[in-house]
C-alpha cells in the first residue's frame, strides 16, 4: 500500500485585521490551486479518452509510438474551455468501468521507495483504480539493511511475495521505474499469468543474459561516481572486498535525476532516498521466450532524461522491442515528479488497450 504525504504550511496571525485578511487570502489561494490541479487532471483524462479508439486500432495492427506532453498538445488543452468537450461524463465512466485490469503495482527504482509514487497513487485512485506501491528489500521503509541485499530475487522479494499471494484469476499492471524494470522483468519470468501488462518507465528493460547495470554503464561507468576513490561507493565488508552499495552525492542526484522536477519533490527525495544495493544491479537475468517473451510490455521514454539518455532508451526499445512505446516530452528521469499528469494519461491509455 503506498505511502501518502500531505504538506501544509501554517502562518500565525492575530484575530481580525491583517490576520483575517491573510487567512482569507491563503484560503482563496488554496482553493485556486485545487481548482487548477483538478482542471489539469480532467484535461489529462479527457485527452486519454479521446485517443482511446485510435490507440486500440493502432495496437491491433502492431506496436506504436506516441509522444505525450508536446507544446501543441498543451496549447490545445489550454485553449479548450471545456476539457471534456466531445467526451460525455457517461462515456468517461463507462470507459473507466470497462478497464479490465484495475490494479496497478508500482515498483520504484534505485534509491527510491514507495513514497515517490504519491502523485500517481492519488491520480489513479481518483479514477477508481487500485494502485499499490511497494518498498523493495532495503528500500523505503523496508527494515532490511541495504548492504545485506545480495541478489535480484532477494531485492525483488516484496514484489514476488505480493504476486504469489494474488488470487488465481487476479491480474495486475506492473509499472517499473529505472532499475525497477529489472524486477518487473524477473516477475514476468516467474508469474507471467498474473501480469496483464508490464510498463517500463525510463527503465532497465534488459534482454536475456544482461545485467541491469549494463544499461547505465556506457553513460556512468567511466565517470568519477564509480571510481575507486568515489565517495558514492560503500564498502560494508571492508576496502579489501567489493563495494556493497552506493549513494549519489546530492549535486549528482539533482543533475542526473531531478533536472526538471519541482523543488518540493526534490527536497522530499533528498531526505527519503537510501543507498542502492550493488549486487542485484550486477546480476545477469535469465529470461525465457516461453514466459518473459510472451508478456505484454510497454515502454515510456523520458526525453529530457540525464540519468538514462533518450538515445540509450531508444536503444533498449530497438534491441528488445515492446508492444508499444510512449514518449514524454519535458520529463527528467522522474516523470512522477516532473510530468505526473502526462504519466497518468499514459497509464490510463495502457490500461484501456484491449
Amino acid at each position: 500500500m503506498g505511502n501518502k504525504f500531505m504538506c501544509m504550511s501554517k502562518r500565525d496571525g492575530k484575530n481580525g485585521g491583517i490576520g483575517s485578511k491573510s487567512k482569507r487570502s491563503s484560503s482563496l489561494s488554496r482553493r485556486k490551486t485545487l481548482m487548477e490541479e483538478e482542471l489539469l487532471h480532467r484535461q489529462a483524462l479527457a485527452m486519454a479518452i479521446r485517443e482511446h479508439n485510435q490507440m486500440s486500432q493502432q495496437f491491433d495492427n502492431g506496436s506504436m509510438s506516441l509522444r505525450v506532453g508536446s507544446t501543441s498538445s498543451r496549447r490545445r488543452a489550454a485553449n479548450s474551455s471545456d476539457p471534456f468537450s466531445g467526451t460525455g461524463e457517461k462515456q468517461v465512466r463507462e470507459l473507466l468501468e470497462n478497464i479490465k485490469t484495475k490494479k496497478f503495482v508500482l515498483v520504484h527504482g534505485e534509491g527510491f521507495g514507495s513514497w515517490c509514487w504519491y502523485r500517481s497513487i492519488a491520480l489513479l485512485e481518483e479514477n477508481g483504480l487500485s494502485p499499490v506501491a511497494l518498498d523493495l528489500t532495503g528500500s523505503g521503509i523496508n527494515l532490511v539493511e541495504t548492504d545485506s541485499v545480495k541478489t535480484l530475487p532477494e531485492y525483488s522479494k516484496p514484489l514476488l511475495d505480493y504476486l504469489e499471494k494474488l488470487p488465481e484469476d487476479d491480474k495486475v499492471i506492473l509499472v517499473g521505474h529505472s532499475t525497477g524494470g529489472a524486477c518487473v522483468s524477473y516477475a514476468l519470468e516467474l508469474f507471467p499469468e498474473k501480469i496483464s501488462k508490464a510498463v517500463y518507465l525510463c527503465a532497465t528493460m534488459v534482454a536475456d543474459g544482461q545485467k541491469p547495470y549494463d544499461v547505465f554503464a556506457q553513460e556512468l561507468g567511466s565517470s568519477e561516481i564509480f571510481s575507486s576513490e568515489s565517495k558514492s561507493l560503500v564498502y560494508a565488508n571492508g576496502q579489501d572486498h567489493p563495494p556493497t552499495s552506493f549513494m549519489f552525492e546530492k549535486h549528482h542526484l539533482q543533475g542526473l535525476y531531478f533536472n526538471l522536477s519541482p523543488a518540493k519533490d526534490v527536497a522530499l527525495a533528498m531526505v527519503s532516498m537510501r543507498r542502492i544495493p550493488l549486487c542485484p544491479m550486477m546480476e545477469k537475468l535469465s529470461l525465457s521466450v516461453e514466459k518473459y517473451g510472451k508478456g505484454r510490455r510497454f515502454y515510456i521514454q523520458t526525453l529530457e532524461d540525464h540519468a538514462l539518455s533518450p538515445d540509450v532508451q531508444e536503444k533498449l526499445v530497438r534491441e528488445n522491442p515492446p508492444e508499444g512505446v510512449f514518449k514524454i516530452k519535458g520529463s527528467d528521469h522522474c516523470p512522477f515528479f516532473s510530468k505526473p499528469q502526462s504519466l497518468h494519461k499514459i497509464l490510463l491509455q495502457v490500461a484501456q488497450i484491449p
